[in-house]
């Protein structure tokens, strides 16, 4: 039986670049399948850091994991980690740059307000799957289910990465 990592070739991601917000073990299949992973070292709740930070990248990719925005999902969790995802996504990606967004809701478990957060992430990536559809911009989210392990995830990161990925845009990968 084929393990996830089995599925993709070591050197499938050579050249590109990932851009990681927060950088967490999720980016590591990115990493394993060769692309190199920057950091995005901001805060995502100030847009004007966002921007700074991102100056300069050259990452086709940009992999937004919301889980540390959302923490235990309390009071302004929900309305943080939207507003973080939207300020990297909107820093990151202008008319003369196409690429890919991976957005990663919490667990179900997470809290409360998880289920919110995970169709608003929906949401953004279909809403955004059409509007920067002309620039080259391919938007999905992943919901990870309370079975799935850090390494699933990561593996559908890179594969989403990956050319195989030029083919989804606007999907919610909802893992089990």
């Amino acid at each position: 039986m084929a393990t996830p990592h089995d599925l993709l070739r070591d050197d499938v991601l050579a050249g590109v670049t990932v851009l990681a917000a927060p950088r967490t073990t999720l980016t590591d299949a990115c990493a394993r399948a060769g692309a190199e992973i920057e950091a995005l070292e901001a805060d995502l709740l100030d847009e004007a850091a966002t921007q700074a930070a991102v100056d300069g990248t050259a990452a086709s990719v940009l992999v937004v994991d919301t889980t540390p925005l959302f923490g235990a999902g309390g009071g302004e969790a929900l309305r943080a980690a939207l507003d973080g995802a939207w300020s990297a996504v909107h820093a990151h990606f202008a008319p003369d740059r196409a690429g890919k967004v991976v957005l990663v809701a919490p667990r179900l478990a997470a809290g409360p307000r998880a289920e919110a957060l995970r169709a608003g992430l929906e949401n953004m990536a279909r809403t955004l799957s059409i509007e920067w559809a002309r620039y080259g911009v391919r938007t999905t989210a992943i919901a990870p289910g309370p079975e799935t392990s850090d390494d699933e995830v990561g593996e559908l990161i890179a594969f989403l990465a990956s050319p195989a990925g030029d083919y989804y845009s606007g999907c919610r990968f909802e893992l089990t």
